[in-house]
């Protein structure tokens, strides 16, 4: 056992500093993660609108998948928080164990899942017959990277659970940097460099998905040898690597709620594209880009409940209640101040957004007006995204999961189904802005009334 590197600081304004210190580097991440779906909307949005159409329709199933698997890293990280915070360096360690062994087997089984189902994925989802090839040729790639991806998520989280934020966001820029090389290789039948042209793939729409694999692949690597090499607190991995009962029920116990409410999100994700999907390729493709341009704004806020998991994880970890009470609050007044202010940038420069995702001008100006609806949700999101962080560092993933879901199904997808014959796309977008507000209100509520304190997560 070792002394517990904690941001152990009982004045308001040291604490503020902590929560600050930690957000930068992991709202950087986000950016980057931001940045990286721009450089592909952007890059498969020159090919037009129909190439939109096909990622779009597949989006909310890959973030299924990517949500499983940021479930499951939040069940093996938060242990890591809890047991850095307690001092306990050798429990860590057995958790970054267990965590490895099963990023192995998880990861298969969820490549093989989405591979038996790209095929008739698209068809199930109700796409436009020149979109299904391409939606189907992406998944299928997607899929089969996704043991990558897990890696990446694994442990980037338990690095950040660990109070290193620094080096996952680092390997995140690379990873932005790289599926900018890798896409422009694939994607294309060719790149012009000046008065030399270097030869592509020209696969098109796959080519963009086997693009950001590869970056995903490259940096899982890093992310895995940045834990199990360089780390200071985790690096000395002597031990058992038989699976460990403990560890692992602990782990369900986080992740099962949060893997949950992942597939009932999605579930609804994929009944807003049912919603969507009739409304023609346009607004299908103008959907999808909206979402990838709102991103720009509630990224900064998964970076600050990033760094609010790690303060919360730690200090109750320690025992320390009241700090971990007041770095909630701090972590989500400081998101919805930072989301506000990217609510307000993205308003006003929506239509230079669009002009760079799409050449398309139909779905430049339906994209520009669905997004200028969304923005006044952004500061009650951000609420939402900060106090979930805080609520997964105690622990507490269960009542999360059910505000989300019967906020989800009871408010916007009943309100959108009912909205989009009426208005369109626009009606849609407008039931996810009240959703959200409702969601937001739901999760401060929670976190005023305090019982998430009394969860014991390890």
């Amino acid at each position: 056992m070792s002394a517990p590197t904690l941001f152990a600081t009982d004045t308001l304004r040291g604490q503020l500093q902590a929560v600050i210190r930690l957000s930068i580097p992991a709202v950087l991440s986000q950016i980057s993660a931001t940045a990286m779906q721009y450089i592909d909307a952007t890059m498969v949005g020159s090919l037009g609108a129909n190439a939109s159409a096909a990622i779009g329709l597949v989006s909310s199933s890959t973030w299924l998948l990517s949500g499983l698997c940021a479930a499951a890293a939040t069940g093996f990280s938060v242990q890591v928080a809890h047991r850095i915070g307690a001092g306990q360096d050798d429990r860590a360690r057995a958790v970054v164990r267990q965590a490895v062994v099963f990023s192995v087997w998880f990861g298969l089984l969820l490549a093989a899942a989405g591979a038996a189902v790209s095929r008739p994925l698209p068809v199930w989802l109700g796409g436009a017959a020149d979109i299904c090839a391409d939606a189907a040729a992406y998944f299928l790639i997607y899929a089969l990277a996704l043991p990558a991806l897990l890696v990446q998520q694994m442990f980037g989280a338990i690095l950040q659970c660990s109070g290193d934020m620094r080096t996952p966001s680092l390997l995140n820029v690379l990873m932005c940097l790289l599926d900018v090389v890798f896409n422009a290789i694939f994607i294309f039948p060719g790149l012009q460099l000046g008065p030399v042209r270097l030869p592509g793939a020209g696969m098109g729409v796959a080519g963009a998905a086997l693009g950001t694999a590869l970056a995903q692949a490259v940096v899982a690597l890093l992310m895995l040898w940045a834990v199990l090499a360089r780390s200071p607190r985790l690096r000395h991995l002597g031990g058992s690597w038989r699976p460990d009962g403990e560890c692992l029920r602990t782990a369900a116990r986080i992740a099962v709620p949060a893997a949950v409410e992942r597939v009932t999100l999605s579930a609804a994700q994929i009944a807003a594209t049912r919603i969507v999907s009739p409304l023609g390729t346009v607004a299908v493709a103008a959907n999808s880009l909206a979402v990838t341009a709102e991103s720009f704004c509630y990224m900064p806020g998964y970076g600050i409940s990033a760094a609010a998991t790690t303060l919360v994880g730690q200090s109750l970890g320690a025992g320390e209640k009241r700090r971990a009470k007041r770095f909630a609050w701090l972590s989500t007044a400081l998101g919805m101040a930072v989301m506000g202010g990217t609510a307000v940038v993205m308003f006003l420069l929506a239509p230079a957004i669009f002009t760079m995702l799409t050449p398309d001008a139909a779905v430049r100006s339906l994209g520009v007006q669905v997004l200028r609806i969304e923005a006044f949700a952004e500061p009650l999101f951000a609420a939402s995204i900060v106090a979930a962080g805080a609520l997964r560092g105690a622990g507490d993933t269960l009542a999360p999961s059910l505000m989300n879901l019967v906020s989800m199904w009871g408010v916007r997808i009943t309100l959108a189904a009912w909205l989009a014959p009426r208005w369109g796309l626009h009606g849609v977008w407008a039931a996810m802005c009240f959703e959200l507000c409702v969601r937001g209100v739901l999760f401060l509520v929670r976190l005023l009334r305090g019982r998430w304190l009394e969860k014991k997560a390890v």
